[in-house]
């Protein structure tokens, strides 16, 4: 496997691949990324011609060194050490063209100027991004793990991907699944409450039956410790309730590729869980 790490030398972005590290098959690789942006400076400084550029260049290869010596520290194997000039969003997203990796790993906090991060950096690359991002904003031991299903062969796929990608066999498993409540859709039926009762009444039933089917696959894969609950209201809202209710470390979510369009964009529940939640998030993809 291998992956790639997004660093401004922060410790939080150490953090992240530290708790990654924690569910990483020790052969993992970990190239190394980091971008001296320029975009911060007044348009009339011409960088090219101040000794800010040197010292930038050192502390860069300061970094990038700190975090080899760090990969190796957690047990990993550390690979190619990046260091580029330019936007960090672009440059990011041009080294994940020209390599594949299986994931991408970035430390999330609002630092600007060299430490520009998070905010809209991680925002854009994770929307940007077409393979797993996992996204981190505090250092943590990744004991609790939750995956949300709405019933579709992508949630089934997802799990089934996370066990074989990731160790996860140390951890509690979590699995839920939103009942919206029938009252917040806009249809005359509303009205009558012996439709509403019907409806939501259907919804528990096929939410049980998708929380039974990612559960089996778990069983099957030898897991234990794996707990199954039906959440009712607004997806988003609810799911990040009941991050916080269990305290959840890690919340692995898919999500779909709407467009080309202004780039990809993640959908609503995804976006608010991610923005939300305190917890590390792990972000998989698929395109329709």
């Amino acid at each position: 496997m291998k992956i790639l790490f997004c660093t401004d030398g922060s410790k939080i972005s150490f953090d992240s691949l530290k708790n990654f590290a924690e569910i990483l098959d020790q052969e993992t690789i970990v190239d190394t990324i980091c971008v001296i942006d320029w975009s911060f400076l007044p348009d009339n400084i011409v960088v090219e011609e101040s000794g800010f550029v040197s010292s930038c260049r050192n502390v860069a290869d300061s970094i990038l060194q700190k975090s080899s010596d760090f990969i190796k520290e957690i047990g990993l194997t550390s690979g190619d050490m990046i260091k580029q000039c330019g936007s960090v969003v672009e440059t990011i997203l041009e080294q994940l063209s020209s390599v594949k990796y299986d994931f991408l790993v970035l430390g999330s906090h609002g630092k600007k100027g060299f430490q520009r991060w998070l905010g809209s950096v991680s925002r854009d690359v994770l929307n940007a991004a077409m393979l797993p991002v996992y996204i981190s904003k505090r250092k943590t031991l990744t004991n609790r793990v939750l995956f949300t299903t709405d019933g579709s062969d992508f949630s089934k796929s997802l799990v089934e991907f996370s066990i074989k990608n990731l160790n996860l066999t140390q951890c509690e498993i979590y699995i839920c699944s939103v009942v919206e409540t029938p009252e917040l859709l806009f249809l005359e039926g509303t009205l009558d409450s012996n439709w509403l009762l019907a409806i939501q009444t259907q919804q528990e039933i096929y939410a049980e039956h998708a929380l039974n089917n990612i559960k089996k696959i778990f069983v099957q894969n030898g897991f234990e410790s794996i707990s199954t609950k039906v959440i009712f209201g607004i997806p988003a809202k609810s799911i990040i309730d009941y991050i916080n209710e269990v305290g959840i470390d890690l919340v692995i979510m898919g999500t779909h590729v709407k467009t080309e369009m202004r780039r990809f964009l993640l959908d609503s529940v995804s976006k608010r869980v991610v923005e939300h939640t305190s917890c590390d998030t792990l972000i998989i993809k698929k395109e329709f």
